[in-house]
C-alpha cells in the first residue's frame, strides 16, 4: 500500500520535478516522460495547489498559464539603470567607435556581436535561483512591476537550473512576439472587427500591460536573454555571462558570435542584413558589447548610455514611389479603410503597389496629397505603409486627399464613434461589400468551413438574389446552383453537400460564424463554454458577460446589441432551423480501451467515414489526447485528404509518424 504524501512535500517534489521537465523540453529539446504524464503531473499539482493556496510556491509551473488579475502596475527602481544604447548607421561611425574604446584600454580588445531584436526590454531578478521580478525597463532609473505577467512566458525560467550561481543577480532580456504570432493575431482582430496592431513589437508591448495574465500567456510571447548583472560579478567577460545563464535555462540566442576586431564585427553585421530575415522575430540591427568587463568598467557611462556598447542600426528597407490614389474598402464590420494605390516599386524582394494608411488622422498626419512621392517602409517589416512624403517633389498642382463623408458602396452617410479612429458605414443591412463580406466570414475556415463555397460564387449567389444572409445558403435548390453561370450539376450538388456537413459545426464556430462585432474565435470559444446554448446566451445580462474570461465592456455591449436587433434574432432562429449547431454538447467521454494511453496526434485535413469531431472523440475513448500544433514531442500526425502542406513539411521533418484514416483506424481496432 502506498504511503501518501504531506500536501506540502508532495507540492515541493511536483514542482522541482515539472520545472526540470520543462528545462529539458524547452532548452535541450528531450522528452522525459509522455504529454499524458506530464499533463497529469501538471494536473494534480493545480488541484493540490487549489486545495492548499498557502503552500503554492512562487516558482510553480501552474503559473506559466496565468490568471493574476491586476489592477495596477507597482513602480519598482532598477538596482542596475536599464541605459539605451547610442545609435550609428554607418560603417565609419562604428570604426570611430572602436577608435575611442582603444584609446582607452588598449589594442587588445574584443567584441561580442548581438541580434538587436525588435521587442521590449525587461529586467528579470533572481534570489537563491527563483524569480521574484520581472520589471519593464521605464525610464531606465524605475519600471513597472510585472512579474505575473513574465511568470507565463515559457522562455523564462522560473527556477534557474544548475549550480554555482549567486545569490542575487539580474539577467536583462528582449521579450518579443514571433512574427507568425503577430500575424494570427491580427487575422483574428480582423476577423473580429478590431484595428489591426501595427508591429510586433507594439504587440509585445500592448500584451505585457495586460491585466489579465491568462491573456498573455495565450500571446505565446518569447525573450532571448543577452545580459547578467551581480555584484560582484562571477564572471570575467560577458561571452562567459551568456555561456553560463544558458545553462542555468535562461534562453539566449545562438546568433551572438565573439570576435576579434572591428573588420570582424563588420564582417557579422555584413553577413546578418540579409540573413536576419529567416528568423522568427524581427530585428532592426546588431549590438556591439566591448567583452571584458574590466574593460566595460574602465570605459564607464556617460549620462544617457554605456561607453562599451553601441547599437549598428540596419537602413529601413523604405522605397519613394509616387501616390496614384486612394481606396476605400468597406469591410465585413462597415469600416472604411483606406488602401494608398502607388506606383509599383520595389521594397524588400517584392513589388509593391499597394499599403496602408490606416483611417482618416493618419492622411491629415502625413498631409498626403494625389500626385505627391511618397516613402513606403514595411511596418516591423510585415505590412507595407505610408511613413513619410518629399515635400521637395510635391506638385505644384498635387491635390489634398478629402475622406468622404459617405459610404464608397451605398452612399450611407458614415459615423465615427467616440474614441474610434475609423469611420464606419452603419448600413449593414443594404451595403453590397458588407453584405458579401459577412458571407465570406460565415463560409470561412475558421468559421463554417463551407469549402466548396467561396467569393467568386457568393458574389454569384448575391448578384442572381439568391443569398442575402447566412440563412439564404441553407434555403438553396440544386436547380438554383445549377442555373448559375460556369456551374453545373455536379458543382451544384457538392455545393449542397457541404453545406449539409456543415450543419455538424460545434456551437463556438457557429458562434464565431454570426460575425457578431469584436467576438473573434477565441472569445466565441470562452462563450460557448460559459454559456451551454444560444437562449443562454440572448438572455444574459451585461454583469453576466463580463464575469466571463476575457469578455470586456466592449464586447459585451456588442453582444447585447446583436441580439436586441430583430432581424438577428430571425436569422439565428432561421438557422437552429436549418439544423445548426447552437448548443454546446457536453459529452462524457467513455474510456474504451487504453490503447492510446501517453500518445499525443494531431488532425489534419479532411476524412472519408467520420468528422474531425468524431476522430477526436474517438482518440480521446481511447486513452490518447488531441493538441492542435505539431512539435518534437507528437506520436502522430492523422492526415486526411485537403491537408496543409506546411503540416506535412514540419512533421516530416521532425519525423513524426504519418497516418492515413485507416492505418489509424486499424490501431484502434
Amino acid at each position: 500500500m502506498a504511503i501518501e504524501k504531506d500536501p506540502a512535500t508532495e507540492i515541493q517534489e511536483l514542482t522541482h520535478r515539472i520545472n526540470y521537465l520543462n528545462y529539458q523540453y524547452y532548452q535541450n529539446s528531450i522528452s522525459e516522460v509522455s504529454d499524458y504524464d506530464f499533463d497529469m503531473m501538471l494536473q494534480r499539482l493545480h488541484n493540490l495547489e487549489e486545495q492548499h493556496p498557502e503552500l503554492r510556491q512562487p516558482n510553480s509551473p501552474t503559473q506559466r498559464v496565468g490568471g493574476t488579475i491586476t489592477k495596477s502596475f507597482k513602480t519598482v527602481f532598477h538596482r542596475y539603470p536599464m541605459l539605451s544604447l547610442s545609435n550609428t548607421y554607418s560603417a565609419e561611425e562604428l570604426r570611430e567607435f572602436d577608435n575611442r574604446v582603444r584609446k582607452v584600454v588598449g589594442d587588445e580588445v574584443e567584441y561580442v556581436c548581438e541580434q538587436k531584436f525588435d521587442g521590449v526590454a525587461i529586467s528579470l531578478t533572481y534570489e537563491n535561483g527563483q524569480l521574484v521580478q520581472g520589471a519593464t525597463r521605464g525610464d531606465g532609473t524605475r519600471g513597472d512591476d510585472i512579474t505575473p505577467n513574465v511568470r507565463t512566458i515559457r522562455d523564462i525560467p522560473l527556477q534557474v537550473h544548475g549550480e554555482n550561481y549567486p545569490g542575487l543577480f539580474e539577467v536583462r532580456g528582449e521579450v518579443f512576439m514571433p512574427l507568425s504570432v503577430f500575424e494570427q493575431l491580427n487575422a483574428d482582430r480582423e476577423e473580429s472587427g478590431e484595428q489591426l496592431l501595427a508591429n510586433p513589437r507594439n504587440a509585445a508591448s500592448g500584451t505585457l500591460k495586460q491585466q489579465d495574465s491568462s491573456i498573455v500567456a495565450s500571446r505565446r510571447l518569447g525573450c532571448f536573454s543577452y545580459g547578467f548583472a551581480a555584484s560582484p560579478s562571477p564572471f570575467d567577460t560577458h561571452s562567459e555571462s551568456l555561456q553560463a545563464i544558458q545553462k542555468w535555462g535562461f534562453k539566449v540566442s545562438d546568433t551572438w558570435r565573439k570576435c576579434s576586431n572591428v573588420e570582424e564585427v563588420l564582417a557579422y553585421i555584413h553577413e546578418w542584413e540579409a540573413k536576419r530575415h529567416e528568423l522568427p522575430v524581427a530585428t532592426d540591427g546588431v549590438v556591439v558589447k566591448v567583452n571584458s568587463y574590466a574593460q566595460q568598467d574602465e570605459l564607464g557611462f556617460t549620462a544617457k548610455s554605456p561607453r562599451w556598447a553601441i547599437a549598428y542600426k540596419y537602413p529601413a528597407m523604405s522605397a519613394a514611389t509616387q501616390l496614384l490614389g486612394i481606396q476605400y474598402q468597406v469591410g465585413r464590420t462597415g469600416a472604411v479603410t483606406p488602401v494608398a494605390l502607388l506606383q509599383p516599386v520595389l521594397l524588400a524582394g517584392t513589388v509593391v503597389k499597394r499599403a496602408s494608411v490606416h483611417n482618416a488622422n493618419e492622411i491629415q498626419r502625413l498631409d498626403l496629397r494625389l500626385g505627391d512621392t511618397v516613402f513606403v517602409e514595411k511596418g516591423g517589416e510585415i505590412i507595407p505603409k505610408i511613413t513619410g512624403v518629399d515635400f521637395r517633389k510635391r506638385p505644384a498642382d498635387s491635390q489634398p486627399i478629402f475622406y468622404p463623408t459617405h459610404c464608397p458602396a451605398c452612399g450611407t452617410e458614415l459615423v465615427r464613434s467616440e474614441g474610434e479612429a475609423n469611420f464606419y458605414c452603419p448600413n449593414e443591412k443594404g451595403c453590397t461589400p458588407q453584405i458579401q463580406a459577412k458571407l465570406e466570414h460565415f463560409i470561412s475556415r475558421k468559421a463554417m468551413n463551407i469549402d466548396e463555397l467561396g467569393p467568386k460564387t457568393i458574389d454569384q449567389l448575391y448578384r442572381a438574389n439568391l443569398v442575402r444572409n447566412a440563412a439564404d445558403l441553407y434555403d438553396l435548390k440544386l436547380e438554383q446552383l445549377a442555373g448559375l453561370e460556369r456551374m453545373g450539376e455536379k458543382s451544384a450538388g457538392n455545393i449542397l453537400k457541404s453545406l449539409e456537413r456543415s450543419k455538424e459545426v460545434p456551437f463556438d464556430r457557429v458562434l464565431f460564424a454570426l460575425g457578431i462585432r469584436f467576438v473573434g474565435s477565441t472569445v466565441a470559444k470562452k462563450l460557448a463554454e460559459h454559456f451551454p446554448d444560444v437562449e443562454a446566451l440572448r438572455g444574459a445580462l451585461y454583469e453576466e458577460l463580463v464575469a466571463v474570461n476575457e469578455i470586456g465592456d466592449r464586447i459585451a455591449h456588442s453582444i447585447l446589441e446583436y441580439f436586441r436587433d430583430p432581424e438577428h434574432l430571425e436569422l439565428v432562429e432561421r438557422l437552429k432551423a436549418a439544423g445548426l449547431q447552437f448548443r454546446t454538447e457536453r459529452v462524457e467521454t467513455v474510456l474504451e480501451s487504453d490503447k492510446l494511453d501517453g500518445k499525443t496526434f494531431v488532425i489534419s485535413g479532411v476524412f472519408n467515414s467520420m468528422s474531425r469531431e468524431e476522430l477526436q472523440q474517438l482518440i480521446i475513448s481511447h486513452g490518447g489526447k488531441v493538441v492542435s500544433s505539431i512539435s518534437g514531442k507528437l506520436s502522430y500526425l492523422v492526415a486526411g485528404d485537403k491537408m496543409g502542406p506546411s503540416k506535412l513539411e514540419k512533421a516530416t521533418k521532425l519525423g513524426i509518424t504519418i497516418l492515413s484514416e485507416d492505418q489509424f483506424l486499424a490501431m484502434v481496432r
